[in-house]
């Protein structure tokens, strides 16, 4: 027993004196990495000297210290250190990329090649150098050597990620072609790495299809599909199109498949909602026609016949009613419907104007399901429904069950989001500043944006002092806007604009006022109210957002790719701290016709 307590103690010893080596020795090479990034090489040298005596196996103090003396000229000296540690360690062929390298920086590129072929050709006698020789020659920009070397350690090991490593590489190098062939080789190689290909090609093709490198993609996937046929080349294409904005022809890619294996049918269902979501309405119809004549599943029947009845209430076909009647026939009102039911509810208040025929729509789906989560959903549109007619207490009541009934759920957050802003609409803005004011931590960035958006308006401009700020006109119109009566919120908005002209809630109103604009296809009334936002404060908090929406009303509503850009420009350059910033240089590249890396 004494023997072990013993031991133990001297184990104890050592295992401090090793811990504190790890601790400083890891201090020292944060230091030497700072003389080294400041430009002070010399301490770097130093330190670097006495990390790699201390460690002769570590290849980051080795190429650090190399890499210093290069810095300094000392070529000989970083030559010497190169050529010991091959003597000692003969297996380590990768040095020789590095002895190559050191003439390089000394424009003795002869001499540097033999070194590089050397290190290429040791692969075939020590394979397991290939990765890291051709992870050398990348580092030190020599991308061809590092083609070869990855190419040449295939030769001799199944490792896929030189395929990968290669495809990259010809990107780097600009070599598109190659590199699309080569990201193709490697799925047909290994399916599995679909989705990381698609992530890397995504940032070198845009959403032109007659840009070059959508073409030579697109090629290369074709040719690839007729010399060896599998479903992921049509999966492929597929995701090209999508990215193109081409979704019919998207969908015959997807039919394809379908064909094949009727499992792909989920990828139909997919298309449609993208297409949904991209006002492709006439694709996304076609989408879900398809589901409805093809699918076994009633749920998939379901959302089919949902989504169908929703691109007919957005493309304003009169049939809209008997869709909803022809569901209910054909599915029954029940928990399964409750989607179409609330749908239905949501048609009939505001785009039909009838909403107590909603509100008993609503009382009808409370008394055919039995999930508090379901009753959850209902009592939030029937608090909606309530909000459109006035009735501020019945709906506050209906949002406040949802809280209590499913504390901390994401629904019980958007309950209390609509507590906030049903307060708001009946002007007790003193109540909706406190729920906002917790709300803006809420763990869904949607209703914390939405919260924070709202807490601003209001602590921007409550009353104080008896002086009138506008704000009660302005809740109003909002109301307007959520009931969707577009023109009253218009109007209301512009007496706003009147009565309190020259207040903090101008520039909001304008604001207000030309989302609405948009909304209403009223796209050069938009611009000239993000304008005036503009002129009104160049230091406002609106005018990097009025600047943002009109480059994107010239970019998409109405088409003026110059004016476009622009407006982009003005964001990159006069609004870098913008958090539209990243999103404004890409489209402005893309514009420009750049690759997006």
């Amino acid at each position: 027993m004494f023997l072990s307590l013993t031991i133990m103690k001297k184990l104890f010893v050592v295992f401090l004196l090793f811990a504190n080596t790890l601790i400083f020795s890891q201090n020292d090479y944060l230091l030497a990495e700072k003389y080294y990034r400041d430009g002070a090489f010399e301490k770097a040298i130093q330190l670097f000297k006495e990390l790699y005596h201390k460690n002769s196996n570590n290849t980051t103090y080795l190429k650090r210290l190399v890499s210093l003396y290069q810095e300094t000229s000392q070529f000989s000296t970083a030559e010497k250190i190169i050529t010991d540690k091959l003597k000692k360690n003969p297996q380590h062929t990768y040095l020789y990329v590095e002895l190559g390298y050191n003439y390089e920086k000394q424009h003795q590129k002869e001499i540097a090649k033999t070194y590089y072929t050397k290190a290429i050709t040791s692969i075939k006698n020590n394979p397991a150098m290939g990765g890291y020789i051709g992870r050398l020659f990348k580092e030190n920009a020599l991308l061809d050597y590092a083609i070869d070397a990855y190419q040449e350690s295939m030769k001799y090991t199944k490792n896929e990620i030189f395929k990968f490593q290669i495809a990259q590489i010809y990107g780097e190098k600009g070599e598109f072609e190659k590199m699309f062939i080569a990201f193709i080789d490697l799925i047909d190689s290994n399916v599995n790495y679909q989705n990381t290909v698609q992530r890397m090609v995504s940032k070198y093709i845009t959403d032109d299809k007659l840009h070059k490198n959508n073409i030579l993609f697109k090629k290369a996937l074709i040719k690839k599909s007729i010399s060896n046929p599998k479903d992921v080349w049509n999966n492929l294409l597929s995701w090209l199109f999508v990215q193109q904005k081409e979704y019919e022809k998207a969908l015959i890619q997807e039919k394809a498949l379908y064909n094949r294996n009727p499992e792909f049918i989920v990828n139909i269902i997919d298309l449609g909602y993208n297409a949904y979501d991209n006002k492709a309405y006439k694709t996304a119809k076609s989408c879900f026609d398809f589901i409805l004549d093809k699918s076994p599943h009633l749920d998939q029947k379901l959302i089919a016949s949902l989504y169908r009845i929703q691109i007919a209430i957005a493309t304003n076909q009169p049939n809209v009613d008997e869709m909803f009647t022809t569901a209910f026939l054909t599915y029954g009102k029940k928990a399964s419907t409750l989607k179409i039911q609330l749908a239905y509810a949501d048609y009939l208040t505001f785009k039909k104007n009838q909403p107590q025929k909603a509100l008993q729509v609503l009382e009808d789906a409370l008394q055919v399901t039995y999930s508090k989560f379901l009753k959850a959903e209902i009592k939030l549109k029937l608090g909606d429904v309530q909000v459109f007619l006035g009735n501020y207490n019945r709906a506050l009541i209906y949002f406040s069950q949802v809280q209590t009934s499913i504390k901390n759920h994401p629904l019980a957050q958007q309950a209390r989001f609509k507590v906030a802003q049903t307060s708001y609409f009946k002007n007790d803005f003193t109540w909706a500043f406190a729920q906002l004011k917790v709300l803006k931590a809420s763990t869904s960035q949607l209703i914390a944006n939405d919260a924070l958006d709202l807490f601003l308006i209001i602590s921007d401009n409550k009353p104080k002092d008896s002086l009138q700020t506008g704000l009660q006109l302005y809740a109003k119109a909002d109301l307007f806007a959520f009931q969707n009566k577009n023109q009253q919120a218009i109007d209301t908005l512009q007496k706003v604009l009147i009565k309190y002209k020259g207040q903090k809630i101008e520039d909001e109103a304008l604001y207000k006022q030309a989302g609405l604009y948009t909304k209403t296809q009223q796209y050069q009334k938009a611009i000239n109210n993000y304008t005036q936002i503009i002129v009104l404060d160049k230091e406002g908090v609106y005018v990097d957002d009025a600047l943002y929406q009109i480059a994107e009303l010239y970019n998409t509503a109405l088409n003026n790719k110059e004016k476009a850009s622009e407006y982009y420009q003005k964001i990159i350059f006069e609004h870098p701290s913008s958090i539209y910033l990243v999103d404004a240089r890409k489209k402005y590249r893309k514009l420009r016709g750049d690759i997006i890396n």
